[in-house]
């Protein structure tokens, strides 16, 4: 079955630079959409960034459009979120997920059905 695993995650200070990487299993990686999420502690899940299968579209949080970039390798089976100007706010744990086929927007977590463990970013300032 299909497994997300996320790594990249640490602590850093405000304005530096960090790249999550999330590898998945499974044979059709390239079939499918996927995202980033982020939930930081009593809020809710937020939507952070979305790449289509091909990886020739992306979406984002107008909280992180112009500072992160959402990429993948579909020969790597990888898909990365390069994070620049971190921001002490932009601390969360992150999540990478895939998106369910035909499944509607890319911006609601519902519309993901396998997600990864999730990764910590710590931003100080």
């Amino acid at each position: 079955q299909v497994q997300l695993v996320e790594s990249g995650g640490g602590l850093v200070q405000a304005g530096d630079s960090l790249r999550l990487s999330c590898a998945a299993s499974g044979r059709t990686f390239s079939s499918y959409a996927m995202g980033w999420f982020r939930q930081a502690p009593g809020k809710e899940r937020d939507f952070v960034a979305a790449i289509t299968s091909s990886g020739g579209s992306t979406y984002y949080a107008d909280s992180v459009k112009g500072r992160f970039t959402i990429s993948r390798d579909n020969a790597k089976n990888t898909v990365y979120l390069q994070m620049n100007s971190l921001k002490p706010e932009d601390t969360a744990v992150y999540y990478c997920a895939r998106k369910a086929p035909y499944s509607g927007s890319y911006y609601s977590p519902e519309r993901y059905n396998v997600w990864g463990q999730g990764t910590q970013v710590t931003v100080s300032s």
